[in-house]
């Protein structure tokens, strides 16, 4: 990610893994209203009784140039809007990594691969 520096002087390197990333983009995306899973198959219920670990499932990112390009695979919850939904997994997954990393997010590609239908 970059050196440290601190009043002018080299303190030490950050560096962030992959999975790290990663894992922020999945528990960005989760969290979106209407989103049921992570293609990975980590649905909500299983986020809360895992504490949101391997959330990296079912996302690519990839650092090009210093910025991340993230690729997200997702399950909706029918009757939501697409576009609506993927819009706002886009926004707060850029959001998520930019504020978490200090890395800047050049692209969000959202890939709907299927729809939970609700069970009676």
């Amino acid at each position: 990610m970059g050196d440290l520096v601190k009043n002018n002087v080299k303190i030490g390197r950050i560096s962030i893994a992959d999975d790290v990333v990663a894992s922020i983009a999945g528990i960005a995306a989760i969290e979106v209203k209407g989103v049921s899973k992570l293609t990975g198959n980590i649905s909500k219920e299983l986020v809360g009784k895992l504490g949101k670990k391997n959330l990296a499932n079912g996302v690519k990112i990839e650092l090009v140039d210093g910025s991340v390009n993230v690729d997200i695979s997702l399950e909706l919850e029918y009757g939501n809007s697409v576009k609506k939904v993927s819009e706002e997994v886009q926004a707060r997954v850029k959001q998520s990594i930019e504020s978490m990393t200090g890395l800047s997010v050049r692209v969000v590609n959202v890939v709907v691969s299927g729809i939970k239908l609700e069970k009676n």
